[in-house]
């Protein structure tokens, strides 16, 4: 929901990783420009940001204007230890139970009926067989392994 232009807090939108395709598929829906993989926040302004993401090869660092849409990794957070008065709180807590009425979702996009998503088949894959290990020196085995690849064709 972004109130102000001028609050950074009201012009950045993040969404967990584990939320599959959430935040990409929102991005799209309220065309925000969106990082994904973002693993630390390093300076944020009303305008702009600038974020280290997350890459097989290391990390790029990118600057974005805001609003933008980050999805981002565990690594963007430290979490801290709770105090015991904290923990004493969080054990007598009641969640507060919402349902489908309480927030006016509409019935036909909640639940396996609402879902884009079908699943046709589930099945535990065939264990694989054979595989070979190589003994020997380091020297010995990349030799070995490098004649057995040449009649390997991808």
């Amino acid at each position: 929901n972004v109130k102000s232009q001028s609050d950074p807090l009201n012009t950045l939108i993040t969404s967990n990783k584990n939320s599959i395709n959430k935040g990409e598929d929102f991005q799209i829906d309220v065309y925000y420009p969106g990082i994904s993989n973002v693993k630390k926040i390093e300076e944020i302004s009303a305008e702009k940001a600038k974020v280290e993401r997350m890459t097989e090869e290391g990390y790029d660092v990118v600057e974005t204007p805001l609003p933008c849409l980050f999805t981002v990794v565990k690594e963007l957070n430290t979490p801290r230890m709770p105090s015991l008065k904290g923990l004493m709180r969080a054990k007598s807590a009641k969640p507060l139970k919402w349902t489908a009425e309480d927030i006016e979702a509409d019935p036909a996009a909640l639940g396996l009926d609402g879902s884009p998503t079908r699943v046709i088949k589930i099945f535990t894959p065939e264990a694989r067989k054979g595989g070979e290990m190589l003994k020997g020196d380091t020297a010995d085995i990349a030799a070995e392994l490098a004649e057995l690849l040449k009649d390997v064709v991808i």
